[in-house]
């Protein structure tokens, strides 16, 4: 298996760590976005969403979205840590709050990057006022996790899950946004703790 990223990129280092947390080690092969690799017809051949992370299959297959990946590497390498929960109702929990902070914090800040920074403006439309809003609804996001960390260890319960890996990764990218953790102190708090998992400190492919 292959694994197609460029390591510092939010949805390639949620595959990262989970690959990280689960023990799984593959070949890692780095894609140009700045140079618009995975835009080539070669690259959109193999992607049905032209994005990284990509996952090629030892049968030449390919698997892309990074939640789909990590359930890919789940299955074929199981292990006594359970990423995606344990039970029925665990599971459950798990997916509720992956989707939670997935669509009302990590898309509305990729929404506000892009569009704020205008990153790939040779490419696709950047409209500032959208973005503005987007960090206006990531900002009114926050307090939810706060109030949620406050009142469980990690988001699904009492066992730490990919939920969690999302959650780290978005704490991690606001800071492009010029938003501060200083008001949230439980998320702030939690934050520090999490990054000092072993999983955390592997080195950025890329």
């Amino acid at each position: 298996m292959k694994l197609y990223e460029l390591g510092p990129t939010p949805s390639a280092r949620r595959v990262s760590i989970f690959m990280a947390e689960k023990g799984i080690d593959i070949e890692r092969v780095n894609v140009d976005l700045r140079g618009g690799e995975n835009l080539s017809a070669e690259f959109k051949a193999k992607s049905l969403n032209g994005r990284i992370p990509l996952l090629e299959l030892d049968d030449s297959s390919y698997l892309c979205e990074s939640v789909a990946i990590c359930r890919y590497l789940d299955e074929l390498f199981p292990t006594e840590l359970k990423l995606f929960g344990s039970t029925p109702l665990e599971r459950a929990k798990v997916e509720m709050w992956q989707r939670i902070v997935e669509l009302q914090g990590l898309l509305p800040a990729f929404q506000a990057f892009r569009n704020i920074s205008g990153i790939y403006s040779d490419r696709e439309t950047c409209i500032q006022a959208w973005g503005k809003e987007s960090r206006k609804r990531l900002e009114s996001f926050l307090p939810l996790l706060e109030q949620r960390l406050s009142e469980s260890p990690y988001l699904a319960g009492e066992n730490y899950s990919i939920a969690d890996i999302t959650a780290y990764i978005l704490l991690g990218f606001i800071k492009n946004l010029q938003i501060s953790l200083q008001p949230f102190p439980v998320l702030q708090d939690w934050y520090e703790q999490t990054r000092l998992r072993p999983a955390m400190s592997q080195p950025k492919q890329g």
